[in-house]
């Protein structure tokens, strides 16, 4: 963990803030379809389809290769935790 939060440039409370917050407004999202095999890593698609069925705006990961063309095929992006934090500023 000590490695993404350098990563990150943030410190362990500004993470867990973070997360909290995006606790506050996540919703369950039930997996309808399935779009296997779409990624690189099978251990990823779970998140893409997750991603998919929730109508997602974008999915932030550090495996932003991982998930090569697939988000765009599906209208959302993919951003490292960077990215995401420079969106959120």
């Amino acid at each position: 963990m000590e490695e993404h939060l350098a990563a990150g440039s943030i410190t362990r409370r500004e993470a867990l803030a973070v997360v909290d917050a995006l606790v506050a407004v996540g919703e369950r999202t039930p997996a309808y379809f399935t779009y296997r095999p779409s990624v690189r890593d099978p251990d990823d698609e779970m998140i893409l389809e997750t991603a998919i069925n929730a109508h997602a705006d974008a999915i932030v990961t550090f495996n932003v290769r991982d998930f090569g063309n697939a988000p765009a095929k599906f209208a959302f992006e993919c951003w490292s935790p960077l990215q995401a934090l420079e969106k959120l500023r």
